[in-house]
């Protein structure tokens, strides 16, 4: 079969080597570590529908923000990898389909994400 399009992209802030990617109407965010491209080192499948956007926590090398069509926002602890990781370390439940997501470099403790015509800002 054909492999799915690559939807996003989001290089790891704090550590160029990891870069994390979005298949196109896929529910899982996969990790990749640019040294060895080839194998995921790892793969978050905490949503149940498509992934919109992502986004690595400014200040730190081991937090990501996913966000998704079933109307969550989640928050990811990388440190094990690459043990698998299996739950997030925060999730958050909005309104509708969550379509994008900042988090912000000036006060790391803020997320942004927009669902319908809203903005909401998260502390984290």
């Amino acid at each position: 079969s054909t492999p799915s399009p690559i939807l996003r992209l989001a290089w790891n802030k704090q550590d160029p080597n990891y870069i994390a990617t979005v298949l196109a109407d896929e529910s899982k965010t996969v990790v990749l570590d640019v040294r060895v491209p080839s194998i995921p080192v790892a793969e978050l499948g905490g949503h149940t529908a498509c992934v919109n956007a992502i986004a690595w926590a400014p200040h730190s090398s081991c937090h990501l923000c996913t966000c998704s069509d079933d109307a969550q926002a989640l928050i990811w602890d990388l440190t094990a990898m690459p043990k698998p990781i299996d739950d997030p370390i925060l999730a958050y439940n909005a309104d509708a389909q969550v379509n994008q997501l900042q988090w912000s470099a000036a006060h790391h403790e803020w997320i942004a994400i927009a669902y319908n015509s809203t903005m909401q800002m998260l502390h984290v």
